[in-house]
């Protein structure tokens, strides 16, 4: 029987819980995919698919069935004495102030964890609630408040070390090797095993709860491991080795993705008569722009055709005879609105030619917005202070470079993949027991089953997050702290994956914002140069992590402590 005079309480709180997974996807999921968008291997757009379709998934499909109300341990139950509407105001001001704090930060492009967030809200509603011995302040088995504090040490360090690593590997045995295509050729199909094996680590410990991994054995679990990596080795060397070098090595221009499914027979498949003479621009990114055709059909035309194209019109207009221009015909719009706006011509007009296209342009502008020309004004004194940052860091072979594109989308969608199935329940947790204390009016205990529709629900708000305003905290990441390529952004991708898997397995809460920063400030320091990273956006990344566990906690104890102890109407 649901508590119908708390229905304003379950109201709020599927609001709040909404608004908490809508800032997941916009600053979580955003800050894992900013290296993917910075260093070229993805679109904006490419980016908020792949990750919607990933993180989608993963929390409907994988995600935690069952979910501690108390989250990690940090509430005693027996702080709320049995009584089911004190639960339920708990959780509402819990998920209220969480949700609002992720907000005010995503607005303002800090990169806070979601996860702490939460965490700290659920401690200033202990503290509000049952006093300081309410809360769980110790290590508490890995699950207290002492590891949030540990986390902010701990993780960065791991994932900076492991990024660090990943990268120099890369970096000594392919990038700076004298035929470094040649050399990447040969052992990205390795890379391909091995990121296969981690990532799958990943998903079955870390994102795969429902899974019931403790059923399997040791071995049958390393050999879904070992097989998964070892499948996805052998289809990368029989698809993906011959796409890649029909593509780049041979210049085939007129490959397009879906000939990859061709596999050994790209190996004979002949180039076209001017593959060899083309002339690309290529990035400091990995991505050859394409034949001066191709950029002419793109618009994208030089100075010198401008010019040549000047040049030759000044010439014509200056032999030809004059003679009268005629106007161009003016083009009517058929559009107009003519008569009463509510006759139902003038409606249909309003509808499909002037409210659709308006709508359309507000939900697809946080897929649609340059990342790159939003990261410093042109000109400005920030603009150059980056400029200075990247000329610091050493540029390699692009067609090389290109080569890791494919191994960064692949550890990105991957990682978001077991992030939805994982990080979902930081919104949905909380509103699972806001959910079972209304329908049922009776208090939860130490689990509450999530449904699948309540995944989906989350899911479904990560992804309007990330596409409709994750591009917010997406500019002031990637190139900003450092220069971003595919090699630097796939280890710094891997980094954070073997840290968090890792973690996980050793009971050690961490971030995967924390994660990914710690990763890249590893591989920044690979160039030598520690000028080559940008410390004063570092400082502002690390006041919103300090800042988070304060202002969560005292909002939630303080929004918790007027409402408990109101004066009853």
């Amino acid at each position: 029987m649901p508590l119908h005079q708390w229905d304003y309480l379950f109201a709020f709180g599927t609001i709040f819980a909404a608004l908490d997974a809508y800032n997941i996807g916009a600053n979580d999921v955003a800050n894992s995919f900013a290296t993917s968008v910075a260093s070229k291997s993805l679109t904006l757009k490419q980016a908020c698919v792949a990750a919607g379709i990933c993180e989608f998934l993963g929390a409907v499909l994988v995600g935690a069935r069952v979910s501690g109300t108390i989250k990690n341990g940090i509430i005693d139950l027996a702080a709320f004495q049995d009584n089911a509407g004190v639960q339920l105001l708990g959780f509402t001001c819990a998920i209220m102030a969480s949700g609002t704090w992720l907000m005010i930060a995503t607005y303002n492009s800090w990169t806070v964890s979601t996860t702490y967030s939460i965490v700290a809200s659920l401690i200033g509603v202990g503290v509000a609630t049952g006093g300081g011995d309410a809360v769980q302040w110790g290590w508490n088995g890995g699950k207290g408040v002492a590891t949030i504090f540990a986390g902010f040490l701990i993780a960065p360090s791991i994932a900076g070390c492991f990024g660090a690593a990943v990268y120099l590997i890369s970096k000594y045995a392919v990038l700076v090797r004298k035929d470094s295509l040649r050399a990447g050729l040969y052992t990205i199909p390795f890379y391909f095993l091995a990121v296969g094996s981690i990532l799958t680590m990943s998903i079955v410990y870390k994102g795969a709860p429902s899974l019931n991994i403790d059923e399997f054995t040791p071995g049958v679990t390393a050999g879904i491991i070992l097989g998964t990596g070892g499948a996805v080795g052998l289809l990368a060397s029989l698809f993906w080795l011959p796409f890649v070098y029909a593509k780049v090595v041979r210049d085939d221009y007129t490959l397009q993705w879906y000939h990859v499914f061709l596999g050994p027979l790209l190996w004979k498949r002949a180039p076209p008569a001017d593959a060899g003479n083309r002339e690309a621009v290529l990035t400091n990114t990995g991505e050859p722009t394409g034949t001066a055709a191709e950029d002419v059909e793109k618009g994208q035309i030089t100075e010198e055709a401008r010019s040549d194209e000047k040049a030759s019109s000044m010439s014509t207009e200056a032999t030809s005879p004059a003679q009268p221009h005629p106007a161009p015909l003016q083009e009517v719009d058929s559009h107009d609105i003519h008569g009463a706006w509510i006759m139902p011509k003038n409606l249909w007009i309003i509808v499909r030619y002037k409210a659709l296209p308006w709508l359309k342009k507000i939900l697809l502008h946080g897929s649609s917005v340059d990342i790159h020309a939003l990261q410093a004004k042109e000109g400005s004194a920030d603009a150059e202070r980056i400029k200075a940052i990247h000329q610091r860091a050493k540029v390699y072979d692009n067609k090389t470079e290109h080569l890791f594109s494919f191994l960064q989308v692949m550890t990105a969608c991957t990682a978001s993949f077991a992030h939805g199935s994982n990080d979902v329940s930081n919104a949905i947790g909380p509103y699972s027991a806001i959910y079972e204390v209304w329908s049922t009016a009776q208090p939860v205990g130490p689990n509450t089953p999530i449904p699948v529709w309540m995944l989906a629900f989350g899911g479904a708000m990560i992804v309007i997050g990330l596409a409709t305003y994750g591009y917010n905290i997406m500019r002031i990441l990637g190139n900003r702290l450092t220069l971003m390529s595919p090699s630097r952004g796939f280890s710094m991708e891997l980094g954070s994956s073997i840290t968090v898997l890792l973690a996980s397995q050793f009971g050690i809460p961490v971030s995967s914002t924390m994660c990914i920063t710690g990763a890249t400030i590893g591989v920044a320091m690979c160039n030598g140069d520690i000028h080559s990273f940008n410390w004063r956006g570092l400082a502002w990344i690390l006041l919103g992590w300090v800042l988070t566990v304060p202002i969560a906690s005292i909002s939630a104890g303080c929004l918790m402590g007027i409402m408990l102890n109101a004066p009853s109407l």
